[in-house]
């Protein structure tokens, strides 16, 4: 199997191992952690959720890193990236052991959402560094496999966390302050992993740090403006089209991960339990199509370019997700989310291997921080129209046309721009 072949050359390059143990254990911390967060918000049977709810809540959690991302990006220009993952899983560690406590304590909503939000504020360093990372460990010939393996291998790490979470969860109703713990505990072995790396290894080069904070602070603007001219330049613009591309499509994902939510919580269970199993369930297909992209993705864009396989990716969900979601029964939406799965994992690896291609390494860090930004503004965009949208059991034939539509918007635009 050429995907097994292909992950054990990469394997044989051993700081390539230690960079990907990193973003496997943060990355499964990640899943534990959001899915405590998910459960504690939706499925408290406590509380009534709506999309608006729903809404609020992801606003709350990834609107401030609008504001974070740019500086994100700058620092981690300047900073060593190997102390940016020791440092911050440590600081998340912490954290999440913090959110465990307010969880115990039945403390307000306000005070919750802010511990979270302090936990998932050091993520966007932490994902931002390990994609700038990468071209440190392996050579640009096998640029794009590492690319199609290792952030899908995070993926799946995150889908089996978030399977973690959903067991440690169903052992009771009063369990998410545990889940919380798995986390923390995956966010320690992340940080002593960390400490294999020479100093200076991950990255960026000595010569382009600039070691006063305030410096580098004060530059931000200055920065941001030279990193979105840089990726606007003409032998750039792929990777730009690229990245537009991905943004709408996590704006589609978003809306229906909503609708999932609302689905799973009220029009196929009466009881909060057989909630949670069914979106474990919609959580596990689409890691199924995470893994699948990863095989699929680099003979497809070898044959069709990243900008072409993007617009097969588009074009398939454009088909396919009227065709399993307007039944809205469980059946067909669990294929839904395999596809989905595939699909923007696909578009994600050819974007990401668009931006590493073309960015020099000394601007990768802002841009993949930009790239972080449009993500989370895109997926809250994407609840806040589900919010308007879903009647409260999550059935709207009208969200799920107009997803399709955008899909096929995104599809002829990529293709058009394609090389032919």
């Amino acid at each position: 199997m050429a995907v097994v072949r292909d992950l054990r050359v990469l394997l044989r390059f051993r700081d390539f191992r230690r960079l990907l143990a990193v973003r496997l254990l943060s990355q499964a911390a990640d899943g534990v952690y959001q899915v405590a967060l998910a459960t504690h918000v939706v499925f408290s049977p406590e509380k009534q959720t709506s999309p608006a709810a729903i809404a609020s809540a992801m606003a709350v959690l990834l609107l401030p890193y609008s504001l974070v991302g740019p500086f994100a990006g700058v620092l981690l220009d300047r900073w060593p990236r190997r102390q940016v993952f020791l440092y911050g899983n440590l600081l998340r560690a912490t954290l999440a052991c913090a959110t465990a406590l307010l969880i115990l304590g039945e403390v307000t909503d306000a005070l919750f959402y802010a511990s979270a939000l302090c936990v998932t504020a050091v993520n966007r360093f932490v994902l931002a560094g390990l994609s700038a990372a990468l071209p440190r460990v392996v050579d640009s010939e096998r640029l794009v496999v590492a690319n199609s393996l290792s952030p899908t291998a995070g993926t799946l790490a995150a889908t089996a966390g978030g399977g973690l979470a959903f067991v440690v969860r169903l052992a009771g109703p009063d369990s998410d302050a545990l889940v919380v713990l798995v986390g923390a505990a995956l966010y320690l072995c992340s940080a002593l992993v960390t400490l294999r790396f020479p100093r200076d290894l991950l990255g960026p080069r000595p010569d382009a740090l600039q070691p006063q904070l305030g410096a580098a602070l004060t530059s931000t603007a200055r920065g941001l403006v030279d990193g979105i001219r840089h990726l606007a330049a003409p032998e750039r613009r792929p990777a730009a089209r690229a990245l537009g591309a991905m943004t709408l499509m996590r704006f589609c994902y978003g809306a229906q991960l909503v609708m999932v939510l609302m689905l799973c919580r009220y029009a196929w269970s009466s009881r909060e339990t057989d909630g949670l199993a069914l979106l474990a369930l919609a959580v596990g297909f689409s890691g199924a199509g995470f893994f699948a992209a990863a095989v699929l993705t680099p003979k497809a864009a070898e044959r069709f370019g990243s900008g072409g396989w993007i617009a097969v990716c588009a074009g398939t969900a454009a088909v396919l997700v009227p065709a399993l979601g307007l039944p809205f029964a469980p059946v067909p939406t669990l294929i839904a989310a395999f596809v989905l799965g595939l699909v923007t994992q696909g578009a994600k690896i050819a974007t990401d291997t668009a931006i590493q291609s073309t960015v020099d390494d000394a601007f990768r860090g802002r841009i993949f921080s930009v790239y972080d930004v449009l993500f989370n503004v895109a997926f809250v965009g994407a609840a806040a129209v589900a919010a308007l949208m879903l009647p409260p059991d999550g059935r709207s034939v009208l969200l799920v046309l107009s997803i399709a539509l955008l899909y096929a918007a995104i599809a002829i635009a990529m293709h058009r721009s394609a090389p032919q």
